[in-house]
């Protein structure tokens, strides 16, 4: 009797082990997303020196500059610091744009995103989570310049919503802007490839540009070049964003850079992201 009771048992239990189950939803596009986000992030704890450019970088370029080049370009130290620091907002974020395409072709390199298209989540997610990950990085970086400022005697005329502003404007340049450097990850094979093409791209940006000096004391044919330079016109939006003069027209131009960079890049960047390696 016991033995008939212990079969029936085993038999109800393999007939429940073997009956379907409803298959899992797979996760959401926003979902799938925000968790490669938090994985990007993840990987700045376990590997702080990520962060070393996020922070030395701008700290290193707001002192030296102020205090070696401001008495001999604005008069005084104090004088060039209202001038400088929202160059050199601009220049911190879009250096740390590179490290998208950087960290992508890391991944690719190992193998990494080849299971990550294996999963049951949108194809794309992977990819765009890691530049929605990167986004904190620009946050952190255009903070810990204002951090340094603010010690070193700068005032933003147009107080928190100034600040608040110009950190948004500078994330969503960036964040178009990365996606050459992801089209870049994905063309090439090596992550030091990727880090130096992107400076081949961001150097001539940057200081071909209004970010250390008026461009007013530069030769005609080299205003011009800076009167188109995207860069330059970020600037000019970000230095009106804090003291007061900006206007909405400013602040449009400075945009037309990263969304033509996104209508452009960005399908490039999903198509070859999708092709077989």
């Amino acid at each position: 009797m016991a033995i008939d009771t212990q079969r029936r048992d085993v038999g109800a239990a393999i007939r429940a082990a073997l009956k379907p189950r409803p298959q899992p939803k797979p996760a959401g596009t926003v979902s799938a997303v925000l968790t490669f986000g938090w994985r990007a992030l993840l990987k700045i704890k376990h590997m702080p020196e990520q962060l070393f450019d996020v922070v030395v970088t701008p700290i290193m370029f707001t002192v030296l500059f102020t205090y070696l080049f401001g008495g001999a370009l604005a008069g005084s130290t104090d004088a060039y610091l209202q001038y400088l620091l929202p160059g050199i907002l601009v220049q911190s974020v879009v250096f740390t744009s590179v490290y998208s395409g950087l960290t992508l072709n890391t991944d690719i390199s190992k193998g990494i995103y080849d299971r990550f298209r294996s999963m049951p989540v949108w194809s794309l997610s992977p990819v765009l989570g890691t530049m929605a990950g990167d986004v904190v990085r620009y946050t952190v970086s255009s903070l810990i310049v204002f951090a340094i400022g603010f010690l070193m005697g700068y005032e933003a005329a147009t107080g928190i919503l100034g600040i608040v502003a110009v950190i948004l404007l500078l994330d969503l340049f960036a964040a178009g802007l990365s996606f050459i450097f992801t089209t870049l990850a994905l063309l090439v094979r090596t992550p030091s490839t990727v880090m130096t093409l992107g400076w081949m791209v961001l150097m001539p940006l940057t200081f071909a540009s209004n970010v250390f000096v008026d461009p007013a004391t530069m030769p005609a044919w080299l205003q011009t070049v800076v009167a188109w330079n995207p860069v330059a016109l970020l600037v000019t939006a970000a230095r009106g964003l804090l003291d007061g003069t900006g206007s909405a027209a400013l602040v449009a131009g400075s945009l037309v850079a990263p969304l033509v960079v996104t209508a452009v890049f960005g399908p490039v960047t999903m198509a070859l992201y999708r092709r077989e390696r």
